[in-house]
């Protein structure tokens, strides 16, 4: 079934390009007799004198706004014919002959103040000929999509070319522009959804991976919701989704929670709903955020259909906590530890001691299964991972990226979950700890103003567990 389920998926890209293609060849039909011969698969050098032809003839914008889209789409056309290498010049000419230059930027606000042109015409001169040609994209079947896929691909480039990488910033403005959170619709996923986006679901599940197709029929049973958002011009793709448990209480073990052999549970019993996976599911939208727009709709939806439901919360990971725990235990050695904590490690060790012994213990296979060891490292390593989320960094921070985003959503740390995740992948990031970030949503503003004032916001529990 997992076999079968992996097939299916690799043919969500596939697809989505074969939409993209389509939907630009019936939009160029017209524009052919200027076109010439197709570009070479992979962009020989002697096409790049044609390719830009192409480009400059979409800046140059004759034969009013139908001939600009016909232009635009034949050229999307152009680029999703081409190979990896071809796209990838594509790209670069784009990028480095099309981009905006420091020397140029200051060359035209130079002009700019010697004449007499008003303020708004500066933002104009300012706008690289590249962004001014994908703009021409908006209107054109599927071209919304090709513009955040073609930004992934940028920032892909711009690992190494600084011109992509500020042809893709450059871009951003633009997307969250189009994608401002007043265009998109909410929409829950259910089993009764399309094939293709209970695919792409599996497909762009980031945080726990959909392993089958029992597994997934799960997370969208009675007791699940499941919510994305979508672009009115991207309708068969979610732009990000956020999965959710219905459950009695506070939920602190993700593999309990996602056990599809459990019976399912009646909602309108429930009294908390807990977040449990974020994801993304466009990387050329990277920068831009939703998330916090999402988690705050979904719970106002869930409190209006579900009033029984009383607790919002998260049950999330805490992806830097093992590299920081084994960081101060490699560079502060015993200080780390408490008097009392090196003592209570007594029973479980041969010859090592303090910070030694704790590495020695968390090196051992499956260490957790032991009750000795597990008795021993719990107050250790809950009292290092409630000091790691209840630190900020130089810029007032939090220093977990999770814990960021929620607390700035207006959450506050609720509760530190011992081996909640004993997954590979729990045990990598954060040896299996999790943690549950609570929503309380007549507290959401005053939170949120707290954190942006450098103040962390956690339960007694919490800041009790930190302090040891």
């Amino acid at each position: 079934m997992a076999l079968a389920l992996s097939s299916t998926v690799s043919s969500t890209v596939d697809r989505t390009l074969e939409r993209l293609r389509n939907a630009f060849i019936d939009t160029a039909r017209g524009a052919r007799e200027a076109v010439g011969a197709p570009l070479r698969a992979d962009l020989p050098d002697d096409d790049i004198p044609r390719l830009k032809g192409r480009i400059d003839a979409c800046l140059e914008a004759k034969g009013g706004e139908t001939a600009s889209r016909r232009r635009a789409a034949e050229l999307g056309q152009a680029y999703l014919s081409l190979s990896a290498t071809g796209r990838r010049k594509f790209l670069l000419t784009l990028a480095h002959d099309y981009g905006l230059s420091r020397e140029t930027a200051v060359a035209r606000v130079d002009r700019w103040r010697a004449g007499k042109e008003p303020a708004r015409a500066l933002t104009r001169l300012l706008e690289p000929p590249a962004v001014r040609l994908l703009r021409e994209f908006v209107g054109v079947p599927q071209g919304v999509k090709f513009v955040v896929d073609l930004r992934a691909e940028l920032m892909t480039l711009g690992k190494t070319d600084t011109a992509a990488r500020a042809l893709s910033e450059d871009l951003r403005p633009l997307l969250a522009a189009w994608f401002d959170v007043g265009f998109l619709d909410l929409v829950r996923i259910d089993w009764r959804s399309s094939a293709a986006l209970l695919e792409k679901l599996v497909d762009y599940e980031a945080v726990h991976a959909i392993r089958s197709w029992r597994d997934l029929k799960n997370r969208l049973d009675s007791d699940r919701r499941c919510f994305a958002f979508f672009h009115p011009r991207m309708p068969d793709e979610p732009l990000i989704f956020v999965e959710v448990a219905l459950v009695d209480g506070m939920a602190g073990n993700v593999q309990r929670l996602l056990d599809a052999r459990d019976e399912t549970a009646d909602p309108k019993r429930a009294n908390t709903a807990i977040f449990y996976s974020i994801s993304n599911c466009q990387q050329g939208l990277a920068g831009i955020s939703f998330g916090n727009f999402l988690i705050k709709r979904v719970a106002e939806q869930l409190a209006r259909e579900l009033p029984n439901i009383k607790d919002f919360a998260t049950l999330s990971p805490i992806p830097g906590l093992r590299r920081h725990i084994d960081d101060r235990l490699k560079n502060e050695g015993d200080a780390v530890l408490t008097a009392a904590e090196i003592s209570s490690l007594a029973p479980v060790i041969d010859k090592a001691r303090g910070a030694a012994a704790v590495r020695q213990l968390l090196d051992r296979p499956s260490w957790w299964e032991v009750p000795a060891i597990d008795k021993s490292l719990r107050p250790i390593l809950t009292r290092l991972a409630a000091r790691y989320l209840t630190s900020t960094d130089e810029k007032a921070r939090a220093v977990d990226r999770v814990a960021h985003f929620h607390l700035g959503n207006g959450a506050i740390v609720e509760r530190l979950n011992w081996l909640a995740d004993t997954s590979s992948n729990g045990l990598k990031q954060s040896y299996a700890m999790m943690v549950n970030y609570r929503y309380k949503l007549g507290d959401v503003d005053d939170n949120h103003e707290d954190y942006a004032n450098g103040k962390v916001v956690a339960s007694r529990e919490v800041r009790a567990q930190a302090k040891g």
